[in-house]
């Protein structure tokens, strides 16, 4: 059975000093995670927010919705000019997301510590 997804925003700041909004999503993602991942994205404001990192260390699972619904996300932030890196990916999801091209639009990083000292 499908765990419900949910999502925290965050806001911290880079090593640099520079605003992150860090998107931590938790349970399974599928096609009835449009909420919890695409309107938590969307609810961000795109000019004070230019780097987002999505947290994904809580994830249980992420079905082929619930990558195109990550692969909306990308497509709408290259658009808003934002960039994305991505942390905390099981092994198993770094290498589907490396074989679906997701690191053609965002950084994929071991650690969320990582990620944020990259930034």
């Amino acid at each position: 059975m499908q765990s419900e997804t949910r999502s925290h925003i965050e806001q911290l700041k880079s090593p640099a000093g520079d605003a992150v909004a860090v998107l931590r999503l938790e349970g399974d993602i599928a096609s009835t995670s449009k909420d919890a991942v695409l309107g938590a994205y969307q609810s961000l404001p795109k000019e004070s927010n230019p780097l987002i990192l999505l947290d994904f260390t809580k994830v249980d699972y992420i079905n082929s919705s619930g990558i195109a619904l990550v692969i909306q996300l990308l497509m709408e932030a290259s658009t808003a000019g934002q960039k994305i890196s991505i942390c905390g990916l099981s092994p198993h999801f770094n290498k589907v997301f490396t074989m679906v091209g997701i690191p053609k639009y965002a950084t994929l990083f071991p650690t969320h510590a990582e990620a944020l000292a990259a930034l």
